[in-house]
């Protein structure tokens, strides 16, 4: 039999001309981070499937995860992301770390899912990690590092716009302002995780099974634009005046180019504060980068 000469399907092999350029990438991720304070770490590629029954979407284990079982019987999975086992690593010792932890990696991760443009099975990521540093601050100093990389790499802030949102807020907006329960808050967050992906009909006939006759004005308020075309309920909120701090903390340190976006949720449950996410403005690739 001839064995196939072309990479596992939604992995890729990476001649040298490839690898250069790889390696050039890594080279700023590092050389950006590293300028603010923060170390290499890294963990296997293996996990067990607790960590992230425990740690992360319903989605990403269901759906999107390499699951197998080992010659001991053990069900384990190719990582499809860092952060539960950066979290794993920080909680066995936690006692011995000193705290602000600055870290980073650069993992190969794994998802069984589509392949797509600039999405594969297997791909490379950089996470920056800050443990013990709460707060706006901390966030200030996130968004910060990822403005860097942009600028180094040579980007303009005409080529980018950094959308940012409150989980809190969001939680807010769900269960304060519009008396939804626990479980169908989190189903709607999930559903306005793809609301630009999504037709409008679409988008209010999945809406309307879940929140019935709220639907509407879930509707309106996540499709706001800017903070003034939300209840003043929602204007006055303490989550809604820390993004606001954080906005005004990235203009007074040259980062002009954020917007405030209120459907933006970054779908793992873990996320419980401001989030954000770097959009290119290219008409040809319209999408968030990274976030």
């Amino acid at each position: 039999m001839s064995l196939a000469t072309s990479a596992y399907k939604g992995a890729r092999d990476f001649y040298p001309a490839d690898k250069r350029i790889q390696d050039y990438i890594f080279d700023v991720w590092r050389k950006t981070v590293e300028q603010y304070g923060y170390e290499a770490y890294d963990a296997s590629v293996i996990e067990p499937i607790e960590l992230y029954l425990a740690k992360t979407s319903e989605e990403i284990v269901s759906e999107q995860t390499y699951v197998f079982e080992d010659r001991g019987g053990r069900k384990v999975t190719l990582r499809p992301e860092m952060t539960p086992s950066v979290s794993r690593m920080v909680a066995g010792k936690r006692q011995e770390l000193a705290y602000p932890l600055r870290w980073y990696s650069i993992p190969n991760v794994w998802r069984y899912e589509r392949p797509q443009r600039g999405r594969l099975r297997e791909h490379w990521q950089l996470n920056v990690d800050l443990f013990g540093e709460p707060g706006l601050p901390a966030d200030h100093e996130l968004i910060m590092v990822a403005d860097s990389i942009m600028q180094r790499f040579g980007a303009t802030r005409d080529m980018y716009t950094i959308l940012i949102n409150s989980r809190k807020l969001v939680n807010a907006i769900l269960h304060d302002v519009l008396g939804l329960d626990a479980d169908t808050g989190i189903q709607v967050i999930r559903l306005v995780d793809r609301i630009k992906k999504m037709s409008t009909t679409d988008f209010m006939t999945a809406l309307t099974q879940l929140a019935g006759d709220k639907a509407p004005n879930i509707d309106q308020i996540f499709r706001s634009e800017s903070f003034a075309d939300l209840p003043e309920q929602v204007r006055t909120h303490k989550a809604a005046q820390a993004v606001t701090q954080v906005i005004d903390l990235l203009g007074a340190t040259g980062v002009t180019n954020v917007h405030f976006d209120v459907s933006l949720m970054r779908g793992f449950d873990y996320y419980t504060d401001i989030v954000f996410e770097m959009i290119d403005t290219n008409p040809e690739n319209n999408r968030s980068m990274f976030g």
